[in-house]
């Protein structure tokens, strides 16, 4: 047997729609209470109006009595001297007057009265559960409804008769049902349209009063558009300030509290921004020269003529070599601070398919253990922009790929227009190691180094940790992206640059 768990009203009831905003929320539990109260309203009007009339059917009653009930015993009519006598007069009576006669629990007369005044009775026919529910009402003088078949329902009022039996009369609900139908409908048609009134209104009222609560939503819409990760950043105008004592007022007055702080702190950030590229860009600048200086000597040094010992020469060769290393490192950090100062790049065309067959043939003279493949478009592929810059992405895109995977590791290099948006696709893939998870999210940050599996018994170094940042500097330069995918045994950088970029 199965059970039934209840669960059906709760999941219609969830499949309703819910109102979403505090606006509608607020305006729709301002019309449901309204229709609750509207609804209480009815009801007690119609039980009030419906007990009123049924009272009054029962005063008719007890100042008819049972005349008309009486008269039955006598075949329904009474000799003109008897005419006002308590055993009944039929033509006192109102049209469609019930009366009955019952001698034990059998009926033994049921007629109504066909129309006004004595004109004539019509005898009732009595199923036998029309003749159960006379036999049940109370002698007590009292009205009760009781529902005939033939004639629908009728307030009747029985009384015990002078010679032992019961007398029932009983008058039509007809007239009360029917008020009682029109108030209902009168009270639907007045509460339906106060409802509706009170729906528009209300809605109209509570946009209104949330009027300061919008406009604090627009100014953080606003203020969420922002680049705010970087650079100088200027908030919109505060949202306006109600009255603080009211809770709007009080949010308003908080998140104009809160932007300021943000903005104060956005202010000083950029400040300490400014003043590390400023000293990023100095320092770099200066040591350009000793470096240099220091590189020279030591050529210098290794070119002397003369016998010099195999450590000193050794000696001056590594010197030579962190000196140029030095020196690249200094370039790279040059070249990061022009990129942050936001200084303009060229904006010329640049055959992109050029610069990746040159990066290509230079990958593989200093790598040429590694396998390089070529994926290339039928046709050039041209985009706008700085050839010198994208020539040093290209190169340290192949350098990072070189540098991190094995010996042997197969490079491809794709380069194809993007069918839809028209950009410019580069990836670079590599079948190594793959690169950690928790070195992805930063892989394109300054100094970011990969971890020791990586490249442990890889050839070259770990480079200076700013290959892939300034990767990252110049597609965003160029008003493009750079992302990673990694995994065991592959690796793809995906670079996209607009070809129409001007």
């Amino acid at each position: 047997m199965r059970r039934r768990t209840g669960r059906g009203p709760r999941r219609w009831l969830r499949r309703l729609p819910r109102p979403r905003t505090l606006r509608a929320r607020l305006t729709a539990g301002l019309v449901v209470l309204l229709a609750v109260s509207c609804a209480a309203v009815g009801v007690a009007a119609v039980a009030e109006l419906n007990g009123f009339l049924t009272g009054r059917l029962d005063q008719q009653l007890r100042e008819t009595g049972v005349q008309f009930p009486a008269s039955l015993e006598h075949g329904g009519t009474l000799p003109s001297d008897h005419d006002g006598d308590e055993d009944g007069d039929t033509r006192r009576q109102a049209a469609g007057t019930f009366g009955a006669r019952l001698v034990g629990d059998t009926v033994t007369n049921a007629a109504v009265v066909a129309s006004g005044m004595g004109t004539g009775t019509v005898t009732v026919p009595l199923g036998t559960r029309d003749r159960a529910r006379l036999a049940d009402l109370a002698a007590d003088g009292e009205g009760h409804t009781t529902e005939l078949s033939s004639l629908g329902d009728y307030r009747m009022m029985a009384t015990e008769g002078r010679d032992g039996d019961v007398l029932i009369t009983g008058l039509p609900m007809e007239s009360v049902e029917a008020t009682v139908h029109r108030l209902e409908l009168v009270a639907a048609v007045v509460f339906g349209a106060a409802l509706a009134v009170a729906g528009v209104a209300g809605a109209l009222w509570v946009r209104w009063s949330l009027r300061p609560l919008s406009r604090v939503a627009a100014t953080a819409t606003r203020v969420s558009e922002l680049p705010l990760s970087s650079g100088e950043v200027e908030l919109p105008p505060r949202a306006p300030e109600s009255d603080p004592r009211s809770e709007v007022g009080r949010v308003a007055g908080a998140f104009n509290a809160m932007l300021g702080h943000v903005e104060d702190a956005l202010t000083k950030r950029h400040a300490s921004e400014e003043r590390l590229r400023t000293f990023a860009a100095d320092a770099s600048h200066e040591l350009r020269t000793p470096v240099a200086s220091i590189r020279g000597h030591a050529e210098l040094a290794l070119l002397y003529p003369g016998p010099v010992p195999q450590k000193v020469a050794r000696a001056l060769e590594r010197i030579e070599a962190e000196a140029a290393r030095m020196g690249e490192m200094v370039d790279d950090l040059l070249l990061l601070a022009r990129l942050d100062a936001g200084r303009p790049l060229e904006r010329l065309p640049v055959d992109l398919t050029r610069l990746v067959l040159d990066a290509a043939t230079d990958a593989q003279t200093v790598g040429p253990g590694h396998h390089w493949l070529l994926e290339l478009s039928e046709e050039p592929v041209t985009v706008r922009g700085d050839a010198h810059r994208l020539h040093q992405l290209l190169a340290n895109l192949l350098a990072n790929a070189r540098l991190h995977t094995p010996v042997g590791s197969t490079v491809t290099i794709s380069l194809e227009t993007g069918d839809s948006d028209g950009t410019a696709v580069l990836t670079v893939h590599d079948d190594g190691p793959g690169v950690a998870a928790d070195v992805r999210t930063k892989v394109f940050e300054r100094f970011t180094r990969a971890d020791r599996r990586r490249v442990e018994g890889m050839v070259g170094g770990t480079g200076t940790g700013l290959g892939l940042s300034i990767v990252a500097a110049v597609a965003e330069a160029h008003k493009g992206s750079v992302t990673l995918e990694s995994g065991p045994g592959s690796t793809t950088f995906t670079v996209r640059l607009p070809t129409g970029n001007g």
